[in-house]
């Protein structure tokens, strides 16, 4: 008997022991998998900022580009006011950023405007109002816009939304932010609907309970209760959001009209900062001026969604910690 309970003692120690290595493993694997991917966004970041590195460090080049311009109106002809120009072919090569900052926010405020709306309503109903067999079709049919090729978007917008758009509101600009921000959406809008849907699925039950049986209306319940509580999580949905859509390139090269121009109006073409790397680098001396300016773009918009995603991160810790507070 003593035998028999000594024998079982140890494999029960032996299969805690294979539990532990196997826990260990599974730990070790996870945790190269994340620090990998951290080195690769960091490994990039350095490719970028070495190959703009000559921009600071190289005076012919710094005299070519003239970084201290870049931000700073340009005379283009004597007798005519000052203008922000992007012109890097030509005798003397003119690299202003402003009409491509000024593009880059048109069409993603008018993405914005349209995916944020769309994505959280079609979440909360959802999750708040939608039967279970309308929300199991619902629910897949968005997120499949996700799947859908962003050529096959900017061609539609292209073709189709461009032509509509001037028809039914008179732009002067066929190809503009306008139809460029409204077919950006709908890769925004996927995004936007599925964190904001797990994020409501995962407010406790006993929230809504507590709301109804304090006599709120379901609408009231999702929305002062349900939506509130949920805050963090639809947060990081539009910075998610908001990061695919400064940072697409097919859909606005082909449906922005590509013109470096600083105006206001929505109407007109625009060029964004991520569509001006993709249609020059490939025409690029590699090592000169302009080669050294597109990668300081990408810098720019590496830093720009870093900045956006730290803001996001307090934003996010100062609504968990209210919210705690007021459970409390």
């Amino acid at each position: 008997m003593t035998t028999f309970l000594k024998q079982r003692a140890a494999t029960q120690v032996a299969a805690v022991r294979r539990r532990q290595v196997q826990e260990m493993a599974i730990e070790l694997g996870v945790t190269l998998v994340a620090l990998t991917g951290i080195a690769a966004v960091v490994l990039i970041f350095v490719f970028v900022a070495r190959e703009a590195l000559p921009l600071f460090s190289n005076p012919d080049l710094a005299k070519e580009t003239d970084l201290a311009r870049m931000f700073l109106p340009q005379v283009w002809r004597a007798g005519r006011p000052a203008a922000f120009i992007w012109q890097p072919v030509g005798d003397i090569p003119k690299y202003s950023m402003i009409p491509l900052f000024v593009g880059t926010l048109k069409v993603t405020t008018v993405s914005m405007l349209v995916a944020v709306p769309v994505g959280i309503a079609a979440a909360v109903f959802s999750s708040e109002f939608a039967p279970p067999r309308l929300r199991e079709v619902l629910k897949p049919v968005i997120e499949l816009l996700a799947g859908v090729p962003s050529v096959v978007l900017g061609f539609f917008a292209l073709v189709v939304l461009a032509s509509w758009l001037q028809s039914a509101f008179g732009f002067t600009s066929r190809l503009n932010a306008v139809g460029t921000g409204l077919a950006l959406a709908l890769t925004i809008i996927p995004v936007i609907y599925t964190v904001s849907e797990d994020a409501l699925t995962a407010v406790p039950r006993a929230f809504r309970e507590a709301s109804l049986a304090l006599g709120a209306t379901r609408w009231e319940t999702a929305f002062r209760v349900v939506l509130p509580a949920a805050a963090p999580g639809v947060l990081a949905a539009v910075v998610l959001g908001f990061g695919r859509a400064i940072g697409e390139t097919m859909i606005v090269l082909m449906a922005s009209g590509n013109a470096a121009t600083t105006t206001w109006s929505f109407g007109d073409s625009i060029r964004t900062l991520p569509a001006t790397i993709a249609a020059e680098m490939g025409e690029v001396v590699v090592g000169g001026g302009h080669y050294s300016v597109l990668f300081f773009l990408g810098i720019e918009l590496f830093l720009f969604t870093f900045i956006l995603n730290s803001l996001a991160a307090v934003v996010v810790r100062r609504l968990v910690r209210r919210m705690s507070g007021a459970a409390a």
